[in-house]
């Protein structure tokens, strides 16, 4: 049980220092990779999930920004992607989903 505390704190806190940074990210050409690392601890390196939770890489963009979306909004069963979508902006989000986008499956 301690383990899946220090890993939800973690992911918390990376996706915090994301949220104050995000200014300077829209002219990093690496954002959307550097962005996307945060989900790496339960998505997989790249999007390729070998775990239990799903594999993001390949998936169609808009998908992917409208599923953060609704975990931003709350909406659907409660998990911890509805805590860690309310720590990214709007842009973030669209640079999170495009990099996913483009990675082989």
């Amino acid at each position: 049980m301690k383990i899946h505390n220090v890993v939800r704190t973690s992911m918390l806190l990376a996706v915090m220092g994301g949220a104050i940074s995000s200014g300077a990210q829209a002219a990093d050409a690496n954002a959307g990779r550097n962005l996307a690392a945060t989900c790496a601890i339960c998505h997989g390196t790249d999007g390729r999930s070998e775990a239990r939770f799903a594999s993001l890489a390949g998936k169609k963009q808009d998908r992917l920004v409208t599923k953060m979306k609704e975990f931003k909004a709350g909406e659907g069963a409660p998990t911890i992607m509805h805590q860690i979508a309310k720590g990214f902006s709007d842009e973030q989000i669209d640079l999170i989903a495009a990099y996913f986008a483009a990675q082989s499956r």
